[in-house]
């Protein structure tokens, strides 16, 4: 990536988590097993969706399998760093190293933003237009708008690493956060940030609050929906597969809107807010979809009998 002429800066060192130094071995071992337990639990996710015939073929596992890679690899991007920062080696990230961190969290974060509000939308459509369903979303389809959200968060990150990393660096190089992230790289540049400050403040923050109000808008029309189901188990089951939903995406939205509508802000309480959408979320997901979930589990249930290929029978 090509770099402003005054900038000195060849690297950064990562301060990381706030935190009392006799629970560095402690602070270790949580987030390196919630890294473990967030790649086994989405890989099971992934690999359920893959082989199940009966979940493969329909439009909202397909989403729920693409955000489980999605959380595999936002997960590898920033926790690995997290740990890192516990240990005595070298806190260090190379300018380049630190541009990339930076471009692939914000090319999967926004993917993960844009799947969050497909998935309230296929959920809107399976509540509310039932009969209509097939014909509104179907696997081709679902997979040209997944294709989009790709294409979207693509585009995002690419223009909010070079904004960022096209301004001057000439020192400190101490980054007062845990990972790249364009607030705390901001806070070390030579030169005015209020143009990406202001881009930050639409592009990430803006856009994030007006799908986080799509979803909401989704979830109030199901919610509508679902008290006019005549039975008490019809309304506990669409409940419970939506209030899992949305409690993943509240989890996930509303830190990541605290952080970015306030792009110039200082605040220590940053660093813990992101723990949210960085580390938690990836966690959470798996556990709420497949313990909440009847027919996820069902599949698991046939996997582990031998019997994932098989159509259902029972």
């Amino acid at each position: 990536m090509e770099r402003m002429d005054n900038t000195v800066v060849t690297d950064f060192i990562l301060l990381g988590l706030a935190h009392p130094p006799n629970l560095r071995a402690f602070l270790f071992l949580v987030f390196f097993l919630i890294y473990i337990l967030t790649q086994l639990g989405n890989l099971l996710i992934l690999l359920t969706v893959w082989a199940d015939p009966k979940l493969h073929a329909r439009p909202m596992y397909i989403l729920l399998g693409v955000l489980s890679f999605l959380d595999m690899w936002l997960s590898s991007v920033i926790v690995p760093r997290i740990v890192l920062n516990f240990t005595p080696a070298s806190k260090a990230i190379p300018f380049g190293g630190c541009a990339a961190q930076l471009y692939f969290f914000h090319f999967l974060g926004s993917t993960q933003c844009f799947l969050y509000t497909l998935m309230a939308y296929d959920r809107y459509l399976a509540i509310c237009q039932p009969l209509r369903y097939p014909v509104l979303m179907n696997g081709k389809l679902c997979t040209i708008l997944v294709a989009g959200a790709w294409a979207a968060g693509s585009i995002h990150g690419s223009i909010q690493v070079t904004l960022t990393f096209r301004l001057p660096y000439c020192g400190p190089n101490q980054i007062d956060y845990f990972f790249c992230d364009i607030p705390a790289v901001l806070r070390l540049a030579c030169a005015d940030t209020t143009v990406n400050e202001l881009v930050t403040f639409v592009d990430i923050g803006v856009v994030a609050a007006s799908c986080f109000m799509l979803i909401l808008l989704s979830y109030a029309n199901i919610v509508h929906a679902i008290l006019k189901i005549r039975t008490a188990d019809g309304r506990r089951r669409a409940f419970s597969t939506c209030g899992s939903h949305l409690t993943v995406v509240t989890v996930y939205y509303v830190p990541c809107i605290f952080i970015y509508l306030r792009a110039g802000s200082k605040s220590p309480l940053d660093g813990a807010v992101a723990v949210f959408y960085t580390v938690v979320t990836p966690l959470l997901n798996p556990l709420i979809y497949t313990l909440r979930n009847q027919e996820v589990k069902s599949a698991l249930k046939r996997l582990r009998a031998g019997r994932g290929n098989v159509d259902g029978d029972k």
